[in-house]
């Protein structure tokens, strides 16, 4: 079973990075305390945004038409091609707008000026970050897994290293430097998986910009932007609020309930990522679709049932474990948080197939509009319900998307008509 396979290899990607993720997070905890940990936070989500520009947004389609044109060397010549050029264009005019307002960006994502430097070291870099997406992307794509987990596993491996030795001698500084640095570096190991595959050729990347092509990813290009601009300025406005509200500290535990949060959850972020999207974009039937879609509900959803009910029951252990006793107010945040992870996942198992059929109006607008609710149910909820207001809008925010997502995909779950999705 590929699912089963791949969800193996993402196990493996997942224990690297959890491993060196908590190891990074419990340094800079020890050296910067719940307030450093806010402003990583802060600076992770907007280096998150910024690399979807500096692409072109690109790496969904580039997943989904490599699988779609394998054995079609022609039209993979056409898409790797028009992808690098739009990924080299795009971070090139990204890093210059970096460099040139990175006074501005330091003193509204920070309220300081202080961390103008590695504002400025990611404009300079940004294009080894972005290439190195485009060719993880294709080797996602291309169903090259191992090499996908190598990469991957080199690159936290990496960022932990960075981290340990930045923090230790520049403090939050230092941990900034460690998120810029680690996947520009990792772009030569990428690079190098690339050449050694049995396909590469230069003339994969040197055949003229291709319209058609660009129109096609562009639709694509829509739904990351939007998906990518979208949570991290939720969270950007969220922090502000908090930190205005119940103060820096709080802001700090909040974003390490949300490194716990997204690090177990990693394993089912990645199989989506590495089989779903491929596979389901593959697929031509509803008849297909819902085998598919119905066997990972099988699979994945008791497996965050069964972690959520673990991580709960020993969260206090965690957060000893990974943070320090400064962070111990962290514990009322689990149990919403891990609500609203369930059913996070138990909408995404479906939501994938927008993205898999392109199905772009329909994914912007449940986009914005659960992005607007969480923002508005988490204002009203921190006023009434302090911290934990936060994570209790999460969890409403969820369920109520899970919800539409299953009503936008009614007539795939439970119509025995055999039409076929479109985008």
């Amino acid at each position: 079973m590929k699912l089963i396979k791949t969800s193996f290899f993402s196990a493996v990607i997942t224990l690297i990075r959890i491993s060196s993720g908590f190891v990074a997070g419990k340094v800079v905890a020890l050296f910067t305390g719940p307030a450093g940990v806010a402003i990583i936070g802060q600076f992770n989500n907007f280096i998150t945004i910024v690399l979807t520009f500096a692409n072109g947004a690109i790496n969904s389609g580039v997943i989904k038409y490599t699988a779609e044109f394998e054995g079609d060397e022609i039209q993979l010549k056409k898409l790797f091609s028009t992808s690098f050029k739009i990924s080299v264009y795009c971070s090139v005019f990204f890093g210059f707008f970096l460099l040139t307002v990175a006074s501005f960006i330091s003193k509204l994502l920070f309220q300081s000026a202080l961390y103008i430097n590695p504002i400025r070291v990611l404009g300079l870099t940004i294009i080894l970050y972005s290439l190195n997406s485009l060719l993880i992307a294709i080797l996602n794509g291309l169903g090259q897994i191992k090499k996908y987990t190598l990469v991957n596993a080199v690159g936290s491996v990496l960022g932990l290293l960075f981290t340990v030795i930045l923090v230790f001698y520049f403090k939050i500084e230092g941990a900034l430097y460690a998120l810029v640095l680690t996947q520009s570096l990792v772009f030569f190991v990428t690079l190098v998986l690339i050449v050694k595959g049995g396909w590469f050729s230069l003339s994969f990347f040197r055949q003229p910009f291709d319209k058609g092509i660009a129109i096609k990813l562009s639709r694509y290009s829509l739904m990351a932007v939007i998906s990518s601009l979208c949570m991290p300025l939720a969270q950007i406005v969220l922090r502000n609020m908090v930190i205005e509200k119940l103060g820096v500290d709080a802001a700090g535990y909040w974003q390490g309930m949300m490194r716990i949060s997204d690090g177990y959850l990693m394993l089912v972020t990645i199989s989506l990522s590495t089989y779903y999207l491929p596979k389901l974009s593959s697929l031509s039937s509803n008849q297909e679709l819902r085998t598919e879609i119905f066997q990972g509900y099988k699979i994945i959803l008791p497996a965050v049932l069964f972690s959520c009910s673990i991580i709960y029951f020993l969260r206090y252990f965690i957060i000893g474990l990974l943070f320090t006793k400064e962070f111990e107010s962290m514990g009322d945040l689990f149990f919403f948080q891990l609500l609203g992870d369930f059913f996070k996942i138990a909408a995404w198992l479906l939501a994938y197939l927008m993205t898999a059929k392109a199905m772009t109006k329909t994914f912007i607008i449940t986009e914005i509009v659960f992005t607007l609710t969480y923002v508005l149910i988490s204002y009203n909820c921190v006023d009434y319900y302090k911290l934990n207001g936060i994570t209790i809008a999460f969890a409403l925010n969820y369920f109520i998307y899970f919800l539409v997502i299953l009503f936008v995909f009614r007539k795939l779950l439970f119509n025995v008509k055999d039409n076929v999705i479109e985008g």
